[in-house]
């Protein structure tokens, strides 16, 4: 289940992300297995990334960013166009702290 986030937290991210390029692309084959373990490993090392998406129609961009956010048990911070913002706190030593 993804973390639920505050506005605030929300926010805080946002501006932490801001600067950030995308460590996953995802291509014509959509959300797959290796994909979802790729940003997995990706979340786990870096907390908060980026994914690009590569598809024409709206509806399916939103439906591969929520398959990737469901399958990694990330939190959604904000989507534009065809950028998404993930973000799920590692089990041991996180490295952002959010605020209250």
């Amino acid at each position: 289940m993804p973390p639920a986030l505050s506005s605030a937290q929300a926010r805080y991210l946002r501006g932490l992300a801001h600067a950030l390029r995308p460590v996953v692309l995802v291509g014509g084959k959509g959300v797959t297995e290796a994909l979802l373990a790729e940003t997995a490993a990706a979340l786990e090392i870096h907390e908060l990334i980026k994914v690009k998406v590569a598809a024409e129609d709206r509806e399916t961009r939103d439906a591969m960013i929520a398959a990737l956010a469901e399958g990694t048990g990330a939190a959604l911070v904000q989507r534009i166009g065809n950028i998404a913002v993930l973000y799920r706190a590692r089990a041991e030593q996180p490295l952002i702290a959010l605020p209250r």
